[in-house]
């Protein structure tokens, strides 16, 4: 007679830490490396988060990184006079940390890892540009503005985050091999196991 046993992951210490660490690299990057940009409707900005966004996904795995980088930008908000933007950001920045996490993760037995850490890190910050740039056009609509103005604004908002977004993306990239050897060295993938 065959036994069918239930494998469950346990959250570790060690996990909870680690992803709190990226959390909290997250929040630095955002917190303090940003210029904010005047629009028709408000401010956006340009920050240095996205970079350690896309790399704790591609170096956590979807779940992980999500949480991770959602808690992090979460945070900010809550404490950089963007409070009312907070849920919106976990639940966007959630997103973008399950589909670039995803990605990595499935490619990360293949031949072709660098390919695919590529593909993931464009992939999760299309993910991101596309949700910001959608709730900013559905918001200004919902608040009652002029479709004219809101799409002025939308627009104002892409000049700044996809050219910001296509600098993250490399950055994350070039970055990737430097921080997977340091977390490989400290043992965490063998502990996540």
């Amino acid at each position: 007679m065959q036994a069918n046993h239930v494998v469950k992951r346990k959250i570790t210490t060690y996990d909870i830490v680690v992803t709190a660490l990226f959390a909290a690299i997250c929040y630095v990057a955002t917190a303090f490396f940003h210029i904010d940009i005047p629009t028709p409707l408000g401010k956006t900005m340009i920050h240095f988060g996205n970079i350690f966004c896309l790399l704790s996904a591609m170096l956590m795995g979807g779940l992980r990184g999500g949480i991770a980088d959602a808690t992090g930008l979460a945070l900010f908000d809550l404490t950089g006079g963007w409070a009312t933007s907070a849920p919106s950001t976990f639940v966007m920045r959630f997103v973008m940390g399950l589909v670039c996490g995803s990605i990595s993760t499935a490619g990360s037995k293949k031949e072709k890892r660098t390919l695919w850490v590529i593909l993931s890190a464009v992939t999760g910050m299309a993910t991101y540009i596309v949700l910001y740039l959608s709730y900013s056009f559905l918001k200004g609509i919902v608040l009652g503005n002029a479709v004219g103005t809101v799409l002025v604004d939308v627009a104002s908002k892409a000049t700044t985050s996809v050219p910001s977004g296509c600098v993250s993306v490399v950055v994350a990239v070039v970055l990737y091999p430097f921080f997977y050897k340091a977390l490989t060295a400290a043992g965490y993938y063998q502990k996540r196991a």
